[in-house]
This record gives structure tokens, C-alpha cells and sequence, in this order.
């Protein structure tokens, strides 16, 4: 329907996440209409970014670095670690300006259907940074729903031996929520996160 170079835009755009045909179109369409340096522009944006962003080798946040910019700050608490799924989790916890400690990004999280066990993700990499780090305690801030939990409740076994404090993230309901639209798991959590005022 399009001429080969659109369609293989659109191809790639479609493969983006998020991003269906309908979309892809708008998008290719859109490019074409802005002028070559904005295209140009968003090109090289997308290649620099391919060439010079990496994993941390502590953490496995994305970095430019050797090192992340938290694995990277002194001030940082390194006995204390945040344990999440993806690097933009990380950018979640930071705005609430309440975490001081490091981090450690899984890469995702136990999923047998998706073919992602234990093996698949950045467990042994956590287990020996606790173990010669000195961690005092692990804040495992998987995402809220099964994959999440099954992924924190294996994580907390294995951490059980070594010593150290394991916990979890509070669920529940969100500020400025209604407690009539809550579902019966998020107001069930809410109720065993509850706390002293």
C-alpha cells in the first residue's frame, strides 16, 4: 500500500510497545511532515542512546557510566536495597524523595508462562551483592500482581537464610481513591498495610 521506505517506517514503529498500526501510521506520517533536521535529530537521538547507554555493573539501572548515578553517590545508604523490576521502576521510587539507599533491577520478573524462571532474571547477582555488600535489608518493590509476588515471595526464601530483613512494598488503595471502586484484593491489603497514626 505504501511506498517501500513508509512501509518499512512503519513496520518499525509498530514494533515499538504501545504502538498498533493505526498509530505506526500517524507517526511515519508525522515524520515525514517535519522537517529532515527534526527527523535527523530524533535519529540520532536514538543511535546515541544505543551507543553510549549500558547497564550499571553494580545494579543493572541503565547507565552511562561504569556505575549508575545512585550506585555512584556516597551519600547513598549501600546496606539498604531496593529491589525492582525494570530500570524505570527505579524513576518511580525516586520522585517520592523517601528512598536513600541503593538499588538492584531484576529485569523482570518470575513468569512461567512467558518462559521466565529465576535463572532468567538478576537473582544471583543480588544474593552475592548481599552477601559481601553487609546489607542489613532488602525492600522488594516488584510490581503488585501475580508475576510481582511470586517473584517477592521466592526472593524473601532466599534471603531468609542469609540473615538479612526482606521486606515488601505496601499496597493498597490510591490517595484520592473511593473505597466503593476498590476491588476486594487491593481493600484486603490496604487493611494488613494499616498503621499507628
Amino acid at each position: 500500500m505504501y511506498t517501500p521506505p513508509l512501509a518499512r517506517l512503519v513496520e518499525e514503529l509498530s514494533k515499538l510497545p504501545g504502538i498498533g498500526p493505526k498509530t505506526a501510521q500517524r507517526l511515519a506520517f508525522h515524520l515525514l511532515k517535519v522537517p529532515p533536521e527534526e527527523a535527523q535529530s530524533l535519529a540520532r537521538a536514538i543511535v546515541e542512546a544505543r551507543e553510549k547507554i549500558s547497564y550499571c555493573r553494580r545494579c543493572f539501572n541503565f547507565s552511562e557510566e561504569e556505575l549508575c548515578e545512585f550506585c555512584a553517590d556516597a551519600r547513598r545508604d549501600p546496606a539498604l536495597i531496593c529491589v525492582v523490576e525494570r530500570p524505570q521502576d527505579i524513576v518511580a521510587v525516586e520522585r517520592t524523595g523517601e528512598f536513600r539507599g541503593l538499588y538492584h533491577v531484576l529485569g523482570g520478573a518470575i513468569s512461567p508462562i512467558d518462559g521466565i524462571g529465576p535463572e532468567e532474571l538478576r537473582i544471583r547477582e543480588l544474593l552475592e551483592r548481599v552477601r559481601r555488600d553487609g546489607v542489613r535489608e532488602v525492600i522488594i518493590a516488584t510490581n503488585p500482581r501475580v508475576e510481582g509476588e511470586a517473584t517477592a515471595m521466592y526472593l524473601a526464601n532466599l534471603l531468609k537464610p542469609l540473615g538479612v530483613r526482606a521486606t515488601r512494598i505496601a499496597s493498597g488503595l490510591p490517595v484520592g481513591g473511593d473505597l466503593e471502586y476498590a476491588d476486594e484484593v487491593t481493600l484486603g491489603r490496604a487493611l494488613k498495610g494499616r498503621h499507628d497514626l
